[in-house]
């Protein structure tokens, strides 16, 4: 719970994961109170949705926010738009003296995932919140990394083919090369590999995830402890996120050792199998959309640390 004001943000990028984002935090946040809603297409439902909110908008992108009266007193600014134009919209920001949370797979600033590594970058000037995959996998590479070494860990998204939108279309080779290398910087794998799927299938399909990770040999009760405890830290702000059955094991004798390309000789040891389901909140986009619920939830309780960090700075 926050004492004294909120910390205003903006949120620029009127798509689904934009508007999203912004009822989000006007419904659910005590730290954080919205100040500007922007996009360029003023027929935008999200920027007609915000203006019925009573939210100041514009739809003239990065110059219009800047350009706005109550520009000064925002601190905090989302990035909800491509990975092209984030590079941009940073440096404008960053100049301005903003905080950015990047919810592109641009990758400018410090991959962020809040139950892994949530409080490590809070005083970076950009902090990127990787992918919808990245943030419902990598926390099980982590969980099980924690307990045994992951020497190679893979992850396949499969996600409703209605809830991948433009932006995301346009960034599929980004969000593999960006959550291939979060698998290793933030999961902890000396290797990782991501792939995504979009699901056609109608009635559409509530977000998937399988996650592989082959490690060292170690107690299996530990690493189920492991994944079942980040299982639970990851629900704290995502409370559609849960494990679809039972960790899996299989153990690689030197008799039937794995080749795996990204990997280099063959593999002995413990694979470890999990399956995940992210079911969305349904704040503005439908149930099955967690790959979206799970980004602007990831990227509300970044930014609410960021300003509770910014408000201890003050007191102090």
């Amino acid at each position: 719970m926050a004492s004294g004001p909120k910390t205003k943000v903006a949120i620029i990028g009127s798509g689904n994961i934009g508007t999203d984002l912004m009822i989000k935090v006007m419904r659910l946040s005590n730290v954080l109170e919205m100040g500007a809603f922007v996009g360029i297409d003023p027929e935008s439902d999200g920027l007609k949705r915000a203006e019925r909110l009573g939210v100041a908008i514009t739809a003239g992108g990065i110059e219009g926010l800047m350009a706005m009266p109550g520009f000064r007193d925002i601190a905090i600014v989302f990035d909800a738009t491509s990975a092209g134009a984030h590079k941009r919209h940073s440096e404008l920001l960053i100049a301005a003296g903003k905080r950015v949370v990047d919810l592109t797979p641009a990758a400018i600033g410090p991959y962020t995932i809040p139950a892994v590594n949530g409080d490590a970058h809070l005083d970076a000037p950009n902090v990127n919140m990787v992918t919808c995959g990245g943030q419902a996998t990598i926390p099980m590479v982590a969980a099980v990394n924690r307990v045994a070494k992951v020497r190679y860990g893979e992850i396949v998204a499969s996600i409703a083919s209605k809830s991948a939108g433009p932006g995301t279309r346009a960034n599929i080779d980004e969000f593999t090369e960006t959550t291939s290398q979060a698998i290793v910087a933030v999961g902890g794998a000396t290797r990782g590999k991501a792939i995504i799927v979009l699901n056609p299938a109608e009635p559409p399909l509530i977000m998937r995830d399988t996650v592989y990770c082959l490690c060292d040999d170690a107690d299996q009760a530990a690493i189920t402890a492991s994944v079942e405890q980040m299982v639970a830290e990851v629900q704290s702000y995502v409370p559609g996120y849960r494990l679809k059955q039972a960790v899996q094991f299989e153990h690689i004798g030197s008799n039937r050792p794995l080749r795996i390309p990204e990997m280099d000789g063959e593999f002995t040891g413990l694979k470890v199998t999990i399956f995940l389901e992210v079911e969305g909140a349904a704040h503005y986009l439908p149930a099955y959309a967690g790959n979206l619920d799970i980004m602007t939830s990831a990227a509300l309780k970044t930014a609410e640390k960021i300003a509770l960090r910014s408000h201890e700075g003050i007191a102090a």
